[in-house]
């Protein structure tokens, strides 16, 4: 694409057509990512790169989002074709196994495409002359927390195969970077908000879904443990800042948080947010459940220094009603929308009693 952009110096304009691989670009995060590149960069070509376990998990979306692609590629990270990034200036790494449950039941799964994959996409893409690599990390590789919000240097305590999975890539990634190959580590709060390929397994999504299908919020903690959160949408913007962002701003390597310290909030605060916007809903607690060790506040301030002009912009009550909105227009009233699609455990266990994937997540070629 064309796009005028100011040199270090501000006085030069240099004009650059680009080239962007999106993996996992058909998840939950990948349509919004997709929209927000499109619109930034409406001459580039856009590449998806994604296995498709959850392509047909489509969401009141009035057209297929991969539509804004120049091309979609159907593979799978831990099996790439080289030739795949040649030419390719940026490498967005969303593909992931991205969530507690599923990381737990496919733990070496988990590491493969989460770390051993991105770290041999990330060497390829640098022997081929990739400049940018963007990896989608996660706040949750802080663990259990002190009282105080995380910043980038305090100690990490991953307590899942998911967060271990991200810091490994983390720590891996920084080896590679130099003058000639940026690497940008977003930690991202906990998603939430509409997508066209919503996810329910998300805590603000879940309690949307219970508000929206029964009038119930059934908190499994006691609702004391602290989560950061950012609107998906936002996510898409720090993705967009973090494809361009130059070694003056941040380094050749650079993890760092991505949300706003306005959104951190424990978990029976939000249901109560919920509760507030869909009228009627009863909000329960459990006491007796044991603690929850992913409790964790964390400091955006990095972000904010490093990105003004890609601060999130949504409100927690708008990102709720849009949710809302969404699922009723879906139509979505299954009270028991834990064993739903819409759950993402349950659409790879389901491909998986289906013989259509094995347990290693590959696809059963007939």
């Amino acid at each position: 694409m064309e796009k005028v952009q100011l040199t270090q110096d501000n006085n030069k304009i240099s004009k650059k057509k680009m080239k962007v691989l999106i993996t996992g670009n058909m998840g939950y995060v990948g349509p919004g990512v997709v929209s927000q590149l499109r619109e930034s960069y409406p001459k580039a070509e856009l590449i998806g790169f994604d296995t498709g376990f959850f392509a047909h998990c489509l969401t009141n979306s009035p057209f297929l989002p991969e539509l804004k692609l120049n091309q979609q590629i159907i593979g799978d990270v831990r099996n790439f074709n080289p030739d795949m990034l040649n030419g390719v200036d940026a490498i967005v790494y969303l593909a992931a196994i991205s969530n507690d449950p599923m990381g737990n039941r496919f733990e070496e799964v988990t590491l493969d495409i989460n770390y051993i994959s991105a770290i041999e996409m990330a060497k390829v893409g640098k022997d081929k002359g990739v400049k940018s690599f963007v990896f989608a990390s996660s706040c949750s590789v802080y663990g259990e927390a002190d009282d105080f919000a995380k910043v980038e240097s305090d100690r990490l305590n991953p307590l899942t195969a998911y967060a271990r999975s991200k810091i490994a890539a983390e720590q891996n990634l920084e080896e590679i970077a130099d003058s000639s190959f940026t690497v940008t580590c977003l930690r991202f709060a906990t998603a939430c908000g509409f997508s066209h390929r919503l996810r329910l397994d998300l805590v603000v999504n879940d309690f949307v879904a219970g508000a929206v299908t029964s009038k119930r919020i059934d908190i499994l903690s006691d609702g004391t443990p602290w989560r950061p959160l950012i609107n998906v949408l936002d996510m898409a913007r720090a993705i967009d800042w973090a494809v361009l962002r130059k070694a003056e701003n941040g380094g050749n390597f650079l993890a760092v948080n991505t949300g706003t310290n306005e959104w951190n909030y424990q978990v029976k605060e939000l249901a109560e947010v919920v509760a507030e916007v869909v009228d009627g809903c009863k909000v329960t607690v459990n006491p007796d459940a044991p603690p929850d060790k992913r409790s964790y506040k964390v400091n955006f301030d990095l972000f904010k220094k490093l990105a003004p002009n890609h601060q999130p912009v949504f409100q927690l009550k708008p990102t709720i009603k849009i949710l809302v909105e969404n699922l009723t227009e879906m139509g979505f009233n299954d009270a028991n929308f834990r064993k739903s699609a819409l759950m993402r455990l349950n659409v790879i266990s389901n491909l998986i009693q289906q013989n259509e994937l094995d347990n290693n997540l590959t696809w059963n070629r007939k």
